[in-house]
C-alpha cells in the first residue's frame, strides 16, 4: 500500500537543488519563491552582491531553513566564472533549478525619458536585465545533469505592449523574453527548460524605483478579471515553483502570465 500522506509531505521539489537570485526583502517574489521551494522540499541557495549582501543574508534568516548566500554580480566575469565551483561546494548532486529575478535600469532610462536616454544607460539595463539570463545559465551549466534535466525560470513583466513610463526597462524585458526563447532552443538538447513568469505589478524595491508606479496599480484595478493585490507576491512565486517542479516536463520557451488576466483584456 502506498503511503499517500508521506508522498504529499515530501513536496513537489523534494531533493532538488535550486539557485535563487534577487532576494532583497521578504516582500519580493524571489523571497517567496525561496520560501515556498523550501517548504516543498528543495535545498535553496541564494545569491547577492556588494552592499546588498548583508541585507540578503539578514532576510535569508526569515526562511524556514538556513541557506547559503553566494556572491554574484552578473556583470562580473570573475563571479560568473567561479560560480559553478563555489556552488558545487554547498550542494550535493546536480543543480536542478535556477531562478533569474534580476533587473535594473538607470533612472534616466525610466519615467518618460525614452527619447533622451543615452546608450550607456540603455546597454546597462539590457545587460543586467536580459543578457544576464544567458550569463547566469552558462555559469551554472557545468552543474546540470542532462539525465535529470533542469528548469530555468525568469521573472518578467509583459513586454507585448508599451507601458506608461516603463521605457527602456520595457525594451529590456522584451530582450529577456527573446533571450529565453533562444536559450530554450539551444539548451533543450541538454534537457534544460527555460520559461518566464510574467507577473502583475508587485510593490517591491524594484517597483519603487519606477516613476509613476501608481499608474500600474490603477490599470490593474480597472482591468484585472481576477482581483489583483499589489502587495501579494505569492501567486507569482507559486507559478515559478510549479515551473521548477517536474509537473511541466515538456514546457519550454513559454511565458506564463500570473497577472490576474490583464494581458488578455483590452483597454
Amino acid at each position: 500500500m502506498v503511503d499517500w500522506e508521506w508522498e504529499i509531505n515530501m513536496g513537489i521539489l523534494a531533493g532538488k537543488n535550486i539557485l535563487v537570485t534577487g532576494v532583497l526583502t521578504d516582500s519580493s517574489i524571489a523571497f517567496q519563491i525561496a520560501q515556498i521551494a523550501q517548504e516543498e522540499g528543495a535545498n535553496v541557495v541564494l545569491t547577492s552582491f556588494g552592499r546588498a549582501m548583508s541585507l540578503t543574508k539578514r532576510i535569508a534568516g526569515r526562511l524556514p531553513k538556513s541557506c547559503e548566500v553566494l556572491e554574484l554580480d552578473v556583470t562580473s566575469k570573475n563571479d560568473l566564472d567561479t560560480l559553478s565551483e563555489r556552488l558545487a561546494q554547498v550542494i550535493n548532486g546536480p543543480l536542478d533549478g535556477i531562478v533569474h529575478s534580476i533587473g535594473f535600469a538607470p533612472e534616466s532610462a525610466l519615467g518618460g525619458n525614452f527619447l533622451h536616454t543615452e546608450w550607456e544607460d540603455v546597454s546597462k539595463a539590457i545587460e543586467i536585465s536580459a543578457f544576464s539570463l544567458k550569463s547566469l545559465m552558462m555559469a551554472c551549466l557545468p552543474l546540470v545533469d542532462p539525465a535529470k534535466g533542469a528548469s530555468v525560470v525568469g521573472m518578467d513583466f509583459d513586454a507585448a505592449v508599451a507601458w506608461p513610463k516603463y521605457d527602456w526597462m520595457g525594451v529590456a524585458k522584451a530582450a529577456l523574453e527573446s533571450t529565453s526563447r533562444y536559450l530554450a532552443r539551444d539548451l533543450g538538447k541538454l534537457n534544460v527548460r527555460v520559461n518566464l513568469i510574467a507577473a502583475g505589478p508587485i510593490k517591491t524595491i524594484a517597483a519603487k524605483s519606477i516613476p509613476g508606479f501608481i499608474e500600474f496599480e490603477h490599470l490593474w484595478d480597472a482591468r484585472a478579471p481576477l482581483f489583483w493585490d499589489v502587495t501579494d507576491p505569492i501567486p507569482a512565486a507559486k507559478g515559478a515553483v510549479a515551473l521548477l517542479s517536474d509537473f511541466f516536463p515538456k514546457t519550454t520557451a513559454e511565458i506564463i502570465h500570473v497577472d490576474g488576466g490583464v494581458h488578455a483584456i483590452g483597454g
